[in-house]
């Protein structure tokens, strides 16, 4: 629930008990609405996920920041140099241990990059005359 919807559903509640604690009668009595100037601030995410602006997940957010980080996967395996090979098939496992992927072979015949399907990286055959 946003925290306009918050305040409107509670807004009848406020309006009697104030009523009722300064004990008085008057109709001219009226809770004043609280607003804010801050107005929350989509950043893109690498899925492009963009939240409502009533969304209650930005409660969260309330005075800072959406914290993104910039640095997206696919903009990062780009800025990797494709890895040229002499062997036909190659093989990658993305990394050793527990940060790498499951071994794929990757076969280097047509000409051109080929990416891993796991991490992206690329590899070429190079010519060997």
């Amino acid at each position: 629930m946003s925290r306009i919807g918050f305040i409107s559903n509670i807004r009848p509640y406020l309006n009697s008990h104030a009523l009722k604690s300064a004990g008085t009668k008057s109709a001219n009595t009226e809770i004043g609405r609280c607003t804010s100037s801050w107005v929350p601030k989509e950043k893109v995410t690498h899925t492009s996920q963009k939240w409502d602006e009533n969304d209650y997940r930005l409660a969260r957010f309330v005075d800072r920041p959406k914290h993104v980080n910039p640095n997206f996967a696919i903009n990062l395996i780009a800025e990797v140099a494709p890895k040229a090979c002499k062997d036909r098939v190659v093989w990658c496992d993305g990394g050793s241990g527990p940060t790498g992927h499951p071994k794929v072979y990757i076969n280097l015949d047509k000409p051109g990059n080929h990416a891993c399907g796991y991490c992206g990286l690329r590899f070429y055959k190079e010519d060997c005359h």
